[in-house]
């Protein structure tokens, strides 16, 4: 049996960019197919309800990706979102223009004003999908982001986490200071070595990978060309 492939934070933007860029590939697409492949695996779980916590940039376009699909699935939606959209750009703000129009429930919340109202979302929810920081998280979890990870670690739902726990240093499995911890982590393409060493496995529960979409070929040509 193969041991999987595991990536740097790095290797998989360099993944990313050279599926975008030589290959031809659009962002649209690899985010789209992160989605759809996250939410075959979350309605393997049956929710009847979802909350999906989104922060800005693609972490949080795969959210919005997810939910769409869970409402396509019959799922009840409800996205709260960190920053409004103004804020989005690129194909996360064409997936949240996308979840609008098709009338999804979304709100922009403030974790450190709104807990209350937080709080009786979570704990309305089957499963919450954590789509608030990504692979590129960079020094100590900041607001409003620190105060929506305790408020989702404290609802007591499972959480199901986008490619990596928020929070979870990608590269050194390190908790900058506040991370996700998570029943289900689906990561995309590869492990990435964040979830592999200290901290990581024990925030992430299970882990799955989702291939997006990405020719083989790549992978295998960034590890030669970086190990």
């Amino acid at each position: 049996m193969n041991r999987p492939i595991v990536l740097t934070s790095e290797q998989s933007r360099t993944v990313d960019r050279i599926a975008i860029e030589r290959y031809g590939v659009p962002g649209l697409v690899l985010m789209e197919n992160a989605g759809r492949g996250s939410t075959e695996l979350l309605l393997q779980e049956q929710p009847n309800k979802v909350v999906v916590v989104c922060g800005k940039g693609n972490n949080a376009g795969d959210g919005f990706v997810i939910a769409r699909h869970l409402d396509n699935a019959g799922v009840s939606v409800e996205i709260l979102m960190l920053v409004p959209p103004e804020e989005l750009s690129g194909d996360a703000r064409t997936n949240c223009d996308i979840v609008h129009k098709f009338g999804l429930s979304t709100r922009v919340v403030d974790p450190m004003k709104d807990s209350a109202t937080i709080q009786q979302s979570l704990s309305e929810a089957d499963w919450i999908v954590d789509a608030l920081l990504g692979t590129g998280i960079r020094g100590e979890v900041r607001e409003p982001f620190a105060t929506m990870i305790e408020l989702v670690n404290q609802s007591g739902r499972p959480i199901f986490a986008v490619d990596i726990p928020s929070g979870l240093d990608a590269d050194t499995g390190d908790v900058l200071g506040h991370a996700i911890q998570a029943t289900r982590t689906v990561t995309f393409v590869s492990l990435k070595t964040g979830l592999t060493r200290n901290k990581g496995p024990q925030q992430a529960g299970s882990i799955e990978i989702v291939s997006i979409g990405v020719p083989h070929r790549i992978v295998n040509d960034v590890l030669s060309e970086t190990t």
